[in-house]
């Protein structure tokens, strides 16, 4: 099957709106197998749009609008979709229903422009919208099944989900049911990791598993979309792909699915009824900022000291006799960590020390990462090397010290070898 995406609006088409919409749709349709053959963007002028609707119903075989459903005198994918379909536009009672009821919810008056979101193209099937004004909507024009989706975010993703997807599995012959696993892992490069799994595709013979990867530095996030005819057979062709996956990547799985790094952190802490202070240079405050915001961390995170100058650092931990010249260490680090859980009384410290290369910001720039994790216990330290400017150093930065305490929490150790030229 193939599809299009057409995003419109001027906003979007100028640049001023970062186009967040299209990849969202783009990446949901290739993680359930669907091919996405055209991209197109079309600001708010209507015979401009009229002629991308006709290109894309002689060229695909689905087409899925995004935006233009709104109150105002530029949202025009209804007027435009029924003047290519060739039908009038038709007031629909049941939609202007629903918009009155989620005034009435919101203990609001409904404008009386919002009337024009009610008017859709004759025949056109209605795609609900429960958390807002804009009806989704599908409709033929030619051969080619068009569907309209909203421009809110929120809005769009549930549309997409619950609505539309599975109407193009439907309407593609695959298997309806579908699902992607994901796997968030650090340390291992996108090209290492497609080695590492080669041949898990075919533990599933019937090829209605794909894999596939998303690189966002420093993660890699490692994807299983799979389509059964029920959750249950689902359940089974993964079963032993997420074992294999599982026993390959090993160590450098961080979380999986909706987990975040930082909340695994939160969740072992917890789990200990332990508490945690954070010392960091350079990344002003990022490392702190990562847990400290989650729900429960109020339990948990007890300080974070930020500061650029290791002499800052000294002071607020009680180092004023210790000499602030001279190279960093990961004896430096150490100390650091004792001294910041001594005076503050956590039970455990993570203290991430950079020093950064002199000279001009460059591909060749890098810095020096000294990290150590106190406890009542033992103190454990790492040091690195990452390359790549300021801001790749600050963000490996962050990853690479939160990645160390999550494994020192789950008793992994924390200097395994890491692919920087390749995450």
């Amino acid at each position: 099957m193939r599809i299009e995406i057409i995003c419109t609006g001027d906003e979007v088409l100028s640049g001023q709106t970062v186009n967040t919409n299209y990849s969202y749709i783009s990446q949901k349709l290739i993680d359930v197998g669907l091919e996405v053959r055209w991209g197109t963007t079309i600001g708010d002028d209507r015979e401009t749009l009229l002629q991308a609707f006709r290109l894309a119903a002689g060229r695909v075989d689905a087409v899925i609008v995004n935006g233009g459903l709104g109150p105002t005198i530029d949202d025009l994918s209804q007027e435009v979709a029924a003047q290519a379909a060739g039908v009038e536009l038709v007031f629909s009672q049941e939609w202007f229903g629903k918009m009155e009821e989620l005034f009435r919810k919101r203990s609001r008056v409904m404008p009386p422009n919002n009337r024009k979101q009610a008017m859709l193209p004759q025949g056109a099937e209605l795609l609900d919208n429960p958390i807002g004004t804009a009806c989704g909507f599908a409709l033929d024009i030619g051969k080619t099944r068009f569907f309209f989706t909203p421009g809110v975010p929120r809005e769009l993703h549930r549309m997409l989900d619950e609505q539309i997807i599975p109407r193009l599995l439907a309407k593609s012959g695959q298997q309806t049911v579908s699902f992607l696993k994901r796997f968030h892992s650090y340390g291992l490069g996108e090209s290492h990791v497609d080695s590492l799994l080669a041949g898990v595709e075919a533990l599933v013979p019937d090829g209605s598993l794909k894999l596939g990867f998303r690189a966002h530095y420093p993660q890699l996030e490692t994807k299983l979309a799979v389509r059964g005819t029920d959750t249950e057979d689902i359940r089974r062709k993964l079963a032993p792909v997420e074992q294999e996956v599982r026993k390959r990547l090993g160590n450098f799985i961080l979380a999986e699915d909706d987990q975040k790094l930082e909340g695994v952190i939160l969740e072992e802490l917890t789990r200990r009824e332990a508490s945690l202070a954070v010392v960091e240079t350079f990344t002003g405050g990022a490392i702190a900022a990562r847990i400290a915001s989650l729900p429960g961390a109020e339990k948990v995170f007890r300080r974070g000291i930020v500061a650029r100058e290791l002499a800052e650092i000294y002071a607020d931990v009680g180092l004023h006799e210790y000499p602030v010249t001279g190279e960093l260490t990961a004896a430096t680090a150490k100390t650091v960590a004792r001294a910041t859980r001594h005076r503050i009384g956590t039970t455990h410290v993570l203290a991430v020390l950079i020093e950064l290369d002199e000279g001009a910001d460059r591909i060749d720039f890098g810095g020096t990462i000294l990290i150590a994790i106190a406890t009542e216990k033992e103190t454990v330290s790492r040091r690195s090397r990452i390359l790549g400017g300021r801001e790749w150093v600050r963000l490996g930065a962050v990853e690479m010290s939160l990645d160390c305490l999550r494994r020192y929490l789950q008793g992994l150790p924390v200097d395994e070898r890491i692919d920087f030229e390749k995450v």
